[in-house]
């Protein structure tokens, strides 16, 4: 199995880690931040990866640090267990809705990180969840994961649903993009030879 463990040690957070791609969508997620813990998990479960988290972050100030440090950990992850990329996918995209909610996630493994985010929540926050702080967290994934991401939220009324549906059709497609394609043998999906 692809497997990465690190730990993030900063004055601002403290995080461990443990992901496994070929997983079986179990986590296990400590956090204080009730919401942002929901989201992280749907990518596990949605995903097939195997995710234990243990993220510790000055809350007293606000929750930014410990969401964007979780990003950052989790991209690091991903490119830790994608190791050096030979004879995956490196795309993904899909669609995932949930009711009036309908979001899209394009992924490419493509050694350079970057974001393209078309989002507009109907509110700020649910349950003193700042949901800007999301933009924040998949900023941190892009770049330690080194990937290129759009996400776009194509229709909603529902915050929570927005958020959901965002980060269900980003596991679907991170899914497919670290999914080893047989015809592709050991080689690099690169014309380039190097991701």
């Amino acid at each position: 199995m692809r497997k990465a463990e690190l730990e993030r040690n900063t004055k601002e957070t403290q995080i461990k880690l443990s992901l496994a791609l070929d997983g079986k969508g179990e986590s296990n997620l400590k956090a204080d931040l009730p919401f942002f813990v929901h989201m992280i998990d749907q990518l596990s479960k949605h995903g097939g990866f195997d995710i234990d988290l243990d993220a510790k972050g000055d809350l007293e100030v606000d929750a930014h640090h410990t969401v964007e440090d979780v990003g950052i950990s989790l991209g690091e992850a991903f490119n830790n267990a994608l190791g050096d990329k030979k004879g995956i996918f490196r795309f993904g995209s899909a669609y995932a809705p949930l009711d009036e909610a309908l979001s899209r996630v394009v992924v490419d493994f493509s050694g350079r990180p970057g974001l393209s985010w078309n989002v507009n929540f109907t509110k700020e926050s649910i349950n003193d969840f700042d949901l800007s702080l999301l933009k924040e967290f998949f900023h941190g994934f892009v770049n330690k994961a080194l990937a290129t991401i759009h996400i776009d939220n194509l229709k909603g009324e529902n915050a929570h649903h927005q958020a959901e549906t965002i980060f269900k059709a980003f596991a679907l497609a991170l899914k497919t993009a670290c999914m080893i394609d047989p015809s592709k043998g050991d080689v690099l999906p690169s014309t380039k030879g190097l991701l």
